[in-house]
């Protein structure tokens, strides 16, 4: 046990709750002090070597982009839902406001999930908790590994997809018409 006094009153903890607690404080310090590019290249870093089962991983789109701003993501749909054996390309894309404000995430196939604008495929921040209560401690990594869980859900694991092949044009926010199709 661990003993912490405050001016007017004391407390005891366990030192697993001690060391949580200041591990904790001494990563949203550090989170706060990393500059974007470093936090951007600890993240390609970390898309590169892969992560965890390998159903979830991201990269930058353009190794010429020295902003760091256009990253793809790859979402291999879960088990048990309709969404299983789909693959889902994503364009993430991190304004110079990033990592204090929120990627913009899009999906570029057409898919029918509650926290997915049908008409644009962009990820609603209203709808999906993690952007609308950004964190700068959260990464990329962070958002593909929950929208996967998203498709898991309850309310999305059974919602009929479209077709699979699906080649509807979508408009983005240039204009610009996007190709969509489910690889």
């Amino acid at each position: 046990m661990t003993d912490i006094m405050f001016s007017n009153a004391s407390m005891t903890i366990t030192s697993e709750t001690f060391l949580t607690l200041r591990t904790h404080l001494v990563m949203t310090l550090v989170s706060d002090l990393i500059p974007r590019n470093f936090r951007l290249l600890e993240e390609l870093e970390r898309g590169e070597k892969g992560i965890g089962d390998g159903t979830v991983s991201y990269g930058m789109d353009d190794a010429d982009d020295i902003y760091m701003r256009s990253w793809t993501g790859t979402i291999i749909g879960p088990h048990n839902t309709v969404h299983d054996g789909r693959i889902y390309q994503l364009k993430l894309f991190c304004d110079k406001d990033y990592p204090d404000n929120p990627p913009t995430v899009r999906f570029q196939a057409r898919i029918n999930m509650t926290c997915v604008n049908q008409e644009t495929g962009l990820v609603d921040p209203n709808q999906f908790s993690m952007l609308g209560n950004w964190r700068r401690e959260y990464t990329m990594e962070d958002i593909l590994t929950q929208l996967k869980k998203e498709m898991a859900s309850a309310q999305n694991r059974k919602l009929p997809q479209p077709p699979e092949g699906n080649d509807d044009a979508r408009i983005d926010q240039k204009g610009l018409v996007l190709r969509c199709s489910i690889l």
